[in-house]
């Protein structure tokens, strides 16, 4: 099976990349048009095409919504239209809940946009499943992974130097990216629609970070922030299907023990060099 995945330098298609031999990277998809994504799909010969390039920061989408439409929307709908014959599977996010009235965890027919990413990554899904229904989005929540040269909320933790500020009232998942990859299988093998995809909890952001703190050995205090939307999913749908994530807790420790295991590789390695 021939894979074509977009977005190779970003942090979670360059780890889905690394991943599978048989896959292709996409070429920078910036200013595409829909005849240069027609023929890049049609020469690839790529039985799925998985699209994780986008513009992922909010307050970027805020400030210039036009770009956001056109990285968010009209790329992933120039590759429904080439992909009618292929398995398109895109990134979406949670933050398709994020003006919710609910408190969660939300289902997937339940969704109300908070920002401008967010409708976009909404009308982006709606649009690609009327092209080709047998489409997957995946509504994916906060990501982490303990290498990246980008900020995450592993990586803030581990070094926090001073205090942390998460609300006791936000419930949110958050998914340790080497879970993400190793469901990839099972994603291919999704009837087409929306999927909550991540881990789940029944913590507030708070408790999750006083305890990962406390597992650490960090002594930084964490401080009650002011309540933000909850940003909490209920995954069952895909679960079914065989999509399996430890819980939140769970995913952080496997990430930790990964971490400490690398670092004492590396420890070894250079003092086998000496």
């Amino acid at each position: 099976m021939k894979l074509l995945i977009t977005g190779t330098t970003g942090f979670v298609g360059h780890k889905i990349m690394e991943s599978y031999a048989q896959a292709a990277a996409a070429p920078s998809l910036r200013n595409a048009t829909q005849e240069r994504i027609k023929r890049m799909v049609e020469e690839s010969e790529a039985d799925v095409v998985i699209h994780t390039a986008a513009i992922s920061d909010i307050g970027t989408c805020q400030k210039n919504p036009e770009a956001s439409y056109f990285a968010n929307v009209q790329i992933p709908v120039y590759l429904a239209h080439a992909c009618k014959d292929r398995k398109l599977i895109c990134f979406s996010s949670d933050q398709v809940y994020s003006a919710c009235e609910e408190n969660g965890p939300y289902i997937e027919d339940v969704v109300k946009p908070g920002n401008i990413y967010a409708e976009h990554k909404l009308e982006m899904e709606q649009r690609v499943l009327d092209l080709v229904p047998s489409a997957v989005m995946l509504r994916a929540e906060w990501m982490y992974d303990y290498v990246s040269k980008k900020p995450n909320y592993f990586l803030n933790m581990i070094h926090a130097k001073q205090q942390a500020a998460f609300s006791t009232r936000q419930f949110r998942g958050i998914t340790y990216l080497k879970e993400v990859v190793e469901n990839m299988d099972h994603v291919m093998a999704l009837p087409g629609g929306a999927y909550n995809f991540g881990s789940e909890t029944t913590q507030s952001m708070y408790e999750i970070t006083e305890q990962f703190l406390d597992l650490l050995g960090n002594q930084v205090a964490v401080q009650d922030a002011p309540p933000r939307h909850n940003l909490w999913m209920n995954c069952e749908k895909a679960r079914k299907y065989g999509v399996e994530f430890s819980d939140v807790f769970d995913g952080l420790k496997r990430c930790l023990r990964d971490y400490e295991r690398t670092n004492k590789t590396l420890r070894e390695g250079n003092s086998n060099e000496k």
